[in-house]
Parts: structure tokens; sequence; C-alpha cells
């Protein structure tokens, strides 16, 4: 699980979205971020989770909030996450996982039983600044945009 707590400096990143463009904290300084990890597109948990913060997207543009979704899935399958979902915010492509290990979501796991590595699904809220406000890491998709608002 990560290590990051509200207070920290969040994590430089540069990775690009479905559609091949780049994306950095840099660009969002001045602005209130919210990034979410998730482990797969287009899986139960994570339509819910990404379809719950659609639905409430213009709560988050109401109080400055811009949005990124991150997985480690390909861009083609983010594409098509996207689309399929009419998501309005972009989805970053964190093949290989430089986003994902800064900050720090990377790790053991267990499914029926079976232990793997994976994304543990983690959501950043950080401010104008680049500083971390709030780590959320016991997500409820279907509730995400309440626990984050």
């Amino acid at each position: 699980m990560t290590t990051l707590q509200p207070g920290d400096k969040a994590p430089n990143f540069s990775a690009t979205d479905q559609e091949g463009k780049k994306h950095t904290l840099e660009d969002y300084k001045g602005k209130k971020l919210v990034i979410f990890f998730y482990p797969k597109a287009s899986t139960l948990g994570c339509t819910a989770e990404a379809c719950n913060l659609r639905d409430n997207y213009e709560a988050f543009q109401a109080k400055g909030y811009e949005i990124l979704g991150v997985s480690a899935d390909s861009p083609k399958r983010q594409q098509n996450f996207k689309e399929k979902n009419n998501l309005p915010f972009p989805l970053l492509a964190d093949e290989d996982k430089e986003v994902i290990n800064a900050f720090k979501v990377w790790g053991p796991k267990k499914f029926m039983g079976k232990e793997y590595d994976g994304i543990h699904r983690t959501t950043f809220v950080i401010d104008e600044q680049g500083v971390i406000a709030d780590v959320i890491s016991k997500v409820k998709t279907k509730e995400h945009a309440g626990q984050i608002l």
C-alpha cells in the first residue's frame, strides 16, 4: 500500500493518455487534481468507479477539480474503456508502471486465495500547489465521488 500521506508533495509524473497526449503534474499546477488508480479497465469494479466519477463530473468541475484515471492498461484498452462508458476525463496508459510506482500503489494482493502483485485501488486528491490533500485507500466504487467531494 502507498506510504504517501496528506501533506506530502505529490510525485512528479509524466505519462500519456489513451490518445497519446502527455500529462505531467506540472500541467495541473494551480488546479485541484483527483488522480484515481484502478486495477484494470472494463472490469466490474473499475467501471462502477469510473462511471460514478463521470456521473458527478459537473460537481467536480464546479469545485475546480480535474480528474485523471491511471492503470497499467494499453492506450487502446484505455480508449475503448473511455468510449464505451463516455468518460469525460483522460485515462493514463501507464504500461511501464512509472506513475503507479511513483505513487506507491503497486504491491502484493490476494484474490480467491491467490497472491499476486497488482494495483491497489487508491485515489489521491492533490491541491493547487501539488500537495496531497487526501488519500483514499478504501474506495467505495459506487459512491466514490461522495468520498472525494
